[in-house]
Order: structure tokens, then sequence, then C-alpha cells
């Protein structure tokens, strides 16, 4: 298996975690939530991105603050990525344009996933807030388990195969679904 580190990937895709940051600076400025310190993006071997922000005890702040990456980066990925993958199936065109395009889509999407340290934000409020009775934290159990097991596969490049995935395989099939389906019947 090929390793390589992780900050190593970060500079490579680092339109990803500029977003990836972005995104949850977004959600904490829609809910209000003051903001001290953002890092876009740093050459860093540990951190290659953050934002410091104040805390909340709102349970729906804090889930979208967390999982605001995930929102934010999946449809960016899928928003870059169609284009292309619509000239490399629909017209058969692969060009330089249609290559920055793929490798723009999918090193955003690669950083959707929230850090661990997101997800543990979410599950101990979420913990407080289920003996509540908070439906929203009760469904997001399950969510921060995929958040921590996603990070945990990063090691067998979890996080490029989801952009893969959401960025050319996706659109590929809505275009085969769109296009081509009840051809050669």
């Amino acid at each position: 298996m090929l390793v390589i580190p992780g900050y190593i990937i970060s500079i490579l895709t680092f339109p990803g975690v500029i977003i990836h940051e972005f995104a949850h600076m977004v959600f904490c400025r829609l809910k209000r939530i003051p903001v001290y310190d953002v890092k876009y993006f740093q050459f860093d071997t540990q951190v290659q991105g953050y934002v410091v922000h104040d805390r909340t005890d709102s349970f729906r702040s804090a889930f979208l603050i967390s999982i605001g990456p995930f929102i934010i980066n999946t449809a960016l990925c899928l928003i870059m990525c169609f284009p292309a993958t619509l000239r490399i199936f629909f017209f058969d065109d692969f060009n330089l344009l249609t290559f920055l395009m793929l490798w723009l889509g999918v090193s955003i999407g690669m950083h959707a996933f929230p850090s661990i340290q997101d997800a543990e934000n979410v599950w101990d409020l979420a913990k407080i807030e289920a003996k509540k009775n908070n439906v929203l934290a009760i469904l997001s159990f399950p969510l921060v388990i995929v958040i921590i097991s996603a990070n945990v596969l990063r090691a067998i490049w979890f996080d490029a195969i989801y952009g893969v995935l959401i960025g050319i395989v996706l659109p590929e099939r809505i275009i085969h679904l769109v296009f081509f389906s009840g051809q050669g019947q």
C-alpha cells in the first residue's frame, strides 16, 4: 500500500482544506457564533487549518458547525466535477480544464469529513441532549460513528475514494441514467 504523509496529501489537495475550514466558518457565522481565529491553510505536519470559535450550548448550532464541511464540501465536489464528468462521458473530451475541474472537485470532496475532534464535540453534546429527547441528537449518533470511521479509514484512502465516488462515479451514473438509459433495448 502506498503511504504518503497526511500533510503531503493536504498540500496536494489544499483547496479541500480551505473549503473545509470555510464551511466551519460559514456555519459559525450563520449561527452567530463568534469566531476568534481562522487559518484556512498552513504548511504544518499536524494541523493544516482550523477555526477557533466560541462554545455553544445549542446542539443544533454545534451540529451544523461540526458537520458543515460534510455538507458544503460534498455539494461543491459534485458541482465542480459534474461538468467535467459530463465532458468526459458524454462528449468524450478530456483536456486540461477538465482535469483541473476534476482535481479541484475531488480535492474538495476528499476533505468533506469532519475531524475526529468535531465528531467528539457533537458526541459529547449529543449525550446530554439525547437525555432531553432531542431527536437531532439521537439521530446524530450513527453519523458521528460514520465520521470517526471515515477518519480511521483515511489510512486506506477512504477520503480519496469518497471524493472520487461523489465527484466522478455519481455524476457518471446520473449522466448514464439520464442520457443513455433505454438505449440498446
